[in-house]
């Protein structure tokens, strides 16, 4: 009689309680966007009304630009840190270790932010809410890790990209609620509030880590696989990142300069729609700005499934960075509605994100995949920080300012499309080098089975020829003490 594990229902329950790990710290990632101006409005505002009925003022938290990116650029910085000894430890000690440790720290990152928000005008201002992202940092990108490597687990094949963009569609889910909710949410309660409404969603991944490693550790018991899996990952060393190929390298390099081009933008997204166009409230902006999840969340499922079936991850990887290169130009020098280019930014992230983490797993094996995953994320972070602050310093260093130039946005969108066209150069270089190497990331879905067993097998070989040599390095030093 077949066990539980080995029906489908119970791989969609894992990752139902899986896709819930991010639920909530995705919410919690972007609330300075929505609130941007929050952040950067004046300690203190005069009573003061203007001929057209608008306040002159917007009261906050007195951040500068600089200070308010650098919010988004330490997340991506302690990501760049944590990730990569986080991948080794969750290959060597397992997934249940991992989600409990880092559901942990999203919970205690977004509650110490919430609470730096009670010392506004104060020198503890900065210095809480700074630490409170780094912990959650250390937290998010590294929970993300092991979500990626529960599902790379429990879906293979024709299936993967599917478990992917559903992780994927849950994930913007919290993001698009984010920018519907959170400017209501704080007209109404408050910013100290709001803030803790969010750590509270963050309390929500906590209880879906607790039921995720449940289940995982039950279904691998009745698979079988418990004590093969745990033999395996005493095994991997940190030398094994030497094993990792050009592929991957290269990949990885595709996505980072694909989310510098995403990511700061979203963070100043909806600064830039009330400047420019003028017309639009600052609850408007946010709906405009996360048009971007809510492309993704809708499209994220249905891409996963196109994907699954055609394959062609790498050709779909480089036409979503030749895609994406019009937006940036369109927002910087014309009056496009911005609606349409969020919307069509949300869409190439959609393609992109369905089709370049899922081809992690096919590229390396499965033993080192969080290593893979802590490497990747680490590098993409690097690249993010970096973007943040260099929007920020292009954006100017003045607290409370009404309104940025325009000729300044230009320049950020500038940036940005250096970007994409970088992320077109290395997507270029990935898929020759792919072909070269048996185009394993543009076959069907079959054959990119095939390959990535063959993956696993010239990592067996290359740690068994490393064993041999390892020996006969003992057996002659041996020889020579007698």
């Amino acid at each position: 009689m077949a066990q539980p594990a080995e029906k489908a229902y119970y791989r969609f329950v894992v990752l139902f309680f899986n896709c819930l790990l991010t639920f909530g710290s995705y919410f919690c990632f972007d609330i300075p966007s929505v609130l941007q101006d929050q952040f950067q409005g004046n300690l203190t505002c005069p009573n003061v009304t203007l001929i057209n009925g608008t306040v002159d003022c917007v009261e906050g938290l007195g951040m500068t630009p600089q200070q308010y990116n650098l919010l988004y650029a330490i997340y991506a910085w302690t990501n760049a840190v944590v990730v990569i000894m986080a991948g080794f430890l969750i290959d060597k000690l397992g997934n249940r270790f991992g989600v409990f440790l880092f559901s942990f720290l999203c919970v205690l990152g977004s509650s110490l932010f919430a609470l730096g928000s009670h010392f506004k005008g104060t020198p503890y201002l900065l210095p809480l809410m700074l630490t409170g992202r780094l912990l959650f940092g250390s937290g998010n990108g590294s929970l993300t890790i092991v979500q990626n490597r529960i599902t790379a687990f429990w879906f293979k094949g024709k299936e993967l990209a599917l478990a992917f963009g559903l992780t994927l569609a849950f994930s913007r889910l919290g993001s698009v609620l984010n920018f519907f909710l959170t400017e209501r949410f704080e007209v109404k309660y408050g910013m100290q509030l709001t803030l803790l409404g969010g750590a509270l969603l963050c309390v929500l991944g906590f209880v879906s880590a607790i039921i995720v490693s449940v289940l995982d550790k039950v279904g691998m018991k009745q698979l079988g696989l418990d004590g093969a899996i745990q033999e395996e990952s005493r095994k991997v060393r940190i030398q094994d990142v030497r094993l990792l190929s050009l592929r991957y390298w290269l990949l990885v390099l595709t996505i980072m300069f694909f989310y510098n081009s995403i990511f700061p933008f979203i963070a100043d997204a909806s600064k830039f729609i009330k400047d420019k166009y003028g017309d639009y409230t600052q609850k408007e902006a946010a709906y405009i700005a996360g048009a971007v999840y809510d492309s993704s969340l809708v499209l994220s499922a249905t891409v996963g499934i196109l994907i699954d079936y055609v394959g062609l991850r790498g050709v779909f990887a480089l036409a979503c960075a030749i895609l994406t290169l019009p937006v940036f130009g369109l927002l910087a020098f014309t009056f496009v509605p911005p609606l349409v280019a969020t919307i069509w930014l949300g869409v190439t992230y959609s393609f992109a994100a369905a089709s370049m983490w899922p081809s992690i797993p096919l590229v390396v094996p499965q033993a080192t995949l969080g290593t893979a995953m802590g490497l990747a994320t680490s590098i993409q972070m690097v690249g993010i920080g970096v973007s943040n602050l260099v929007v920020g310093h292009i954006l100017g260093t003045t607290s409370g300012e009404t309104k940025i130039p325009l000729w300044r946005w230009q320049r950020m969108m500038i940036f940005m499309l250096a970007n994409t066209i970088s992320c077109i150069v290395t997507a270029v270089f990935l898929n020759v080098v792919d072909h070269r190497q048996g185009g394993t990331l543009n076959k069907t879905t079959k054959r990119s089975e095939q390959s990535q067993r063959g993956t696993e097998r010239e990592f067996l070989l290359s740690r068994e020829e490393e064993k041999e040599q390892d020996e006969n390095r003992d057996d002659a030093a041996g020889s020579i003490n007698s």
